[in-house]
């Protein structure tokens, strides 16, 4: 069977076509996020994109993300250890609607 092929490269491919690769990845980022900030400012912002190892993050409103700043190196610090593959070096806070 010169045309058979592992299950496991199959299902890689399947994964990387459908996009639900990026959907766990997603998922995981939101939740390394919830415990970085703790369960008072994770319902007052929401995870964006990772550009060039910038995370993108919206708050609610000023205060928010003013106490992302201040916060801002011991939640990179948790982020970057529970997500080593993302290569996090910063990031970046925006004010904007979190649902």
């Amino acid at each position: 069977m010169a045309d058979a092929r592992r299950l496991a490269d199959v299902l890689s491919e399947l994964h990387a076509r459908r996009g639900y690769s990026r959907f766990k990845e997603t998922e995981s980022l939101d939740e390394a996020w919830a415990t970085a900030v703790g369960p008072r400012l994770a319902p007052l912002t929401r995870v964006g994109a990772v550009r060039r190892g910038v995370l993108e993050v919206t708050a609610a409103d000023s205060a928010s993300a003013q106490e992302l700043q201040f916060q801002k190196e011991p939640i990179l610090a948790k982020l970057i250890a529970a997500l080593p593959d993302h290569k996090l070096r910063d990031l970046r806070c925006r004010i904007g609607p979190v649902k």
